[in-house]
């Protein structure tokens, strides 16, 4: 008698890899990442580039980038589990070195090669007006050579478009022209986050599009909360929607619903670390979740003429 040999089973299939930094107590990076995609409905894989208890504004932080090596593993590893035949995109925020750009931007272009629709989306973590740089000051550098180039979309905020093009983005104008330098190779758009702050109406902040051919200002309210981790949770929430269908506007503006919620929470409770909405906004109350939050969309430029040169098929934007 001979057993019946067991049928082969299948890999974990993500559609999501998100590869940034993890903390133990707080919601910066993977922490707020894998919750707001998992809510969408996307099953995300999660790539720690450090591992830190806390992030460094508090009086003690214990931790570190992970080595290059063991980075590079885990990413070689995913491929040889032969999980990511169904990978719909990339998610990469905080680095901890040069050294893991360069591998990061290695990996994706062996991806790249085979899905001609794999998205893939950077947010050039480097620092803000509040606190300057905080990353290794070579790591501006190595966004603009290894990653940029790679990435369908970007989403600086108004501090690491500057330091990224040395261009000054002071008003709605300046950050159009600036984010248009970095609009080569596959990328096809760019999401400014805290862009042009000194334009704002009183208690607004606004986001800005830019593409080839369109820029778009998108206006939500400011809530009186200032917790780190908006930026990772604003890119989480916009390729979300992104890959679930909407259009870039569209994205981007339910991304920033769930920021107001977000700081309207955390607001509340009076909590010193980000407190997520229950779930993220949904594409069937977006006509009344604008209103209710504040968020606008409206066209600011038109520049039909503005080449179009992408890798690969280009994205629905």
């Amino acid at each position: 008698m001979t057993d019946t040999p067991s049928p082969a089973l299948l890999p974990l299939r993500p559609d999501v890899v998100s590869v940034q930094s993890q903390v133990v107590y707080g919601r910066v990076g993977n922490n707020v990442a894998v919750p707001t995609l998992e809510s969408l409905g996307l099953s995300v894989v999660a790539v720690p580039t450090v591992v830190f208890s806390n992030t460094p504004h508090y009086p003690t932080m214990h931790g570190g980038a992970l080595p290059v090596e063991w980075f590079e593993g885990y990413l070689q590893d995913l491929s040889e589990r032969g999980a990511l035949h169904a990978l719909r995109a990339i998610l990469a925020g905080y680095l901890g070195s040069p050294g893991q750009a360069k591998v990061l931007a290695r990996w994706t272009q062996g991806l790249q090669a085979e899905r001609a629709d794999l998205r893939v989306v950077i947010d050039p973590v480097m620092g803000d007006h509040d606190h300057g740089i905080y990353v290794d000051t070579d790591m501006a550098e190595a966004y603009r050579q290894l990653l940029l180039p790679l990435a369908h979309g970007l989403t600086p905020n108004g501090f690491e478009l500057a330091h990224l093009t040395g261009r000054p983005v002071d008003d709605t104008e300046s950050v159009v022209a600036a984010a248009r330098t970095l609009l080569t190779g596959c990328t096809q758009w760019i999401a400014v986050t805290s862009a042009a702050p000194d334009t704002w109406a009183h208690g607004e902040m606004q986001v800005v599009l830019v593409t080839r051919a369109q820029a778009h200002v998108i206006t939500h309210a400011r809530i009186d909360a200032v917790p780190k981790g908006t930026g990772d949770l604003f890119c989480a929430a916009l390729t979300g929607h992104w890959l679930n269908g909407a259009t870039l506007p569209e994205a981007i503006a339910r991304a920033c619903q769930t920021i107001v919620q977000a700081l309207r929470h955390t607001h509340n409770a009076q909590c010193a670390e980000l407190v997520l909405p229950s779930r993220v906004a949904s594409p069937q109350a977006n006509s009344q979740t604008h209103a209710r939050e504040l968020v606008r969309i409206r066209q600011a430029f038109s520049e039909s003429h503005w080449s179009h040169r992408t890798c690969n098929t280009p994205l629905p934007i």
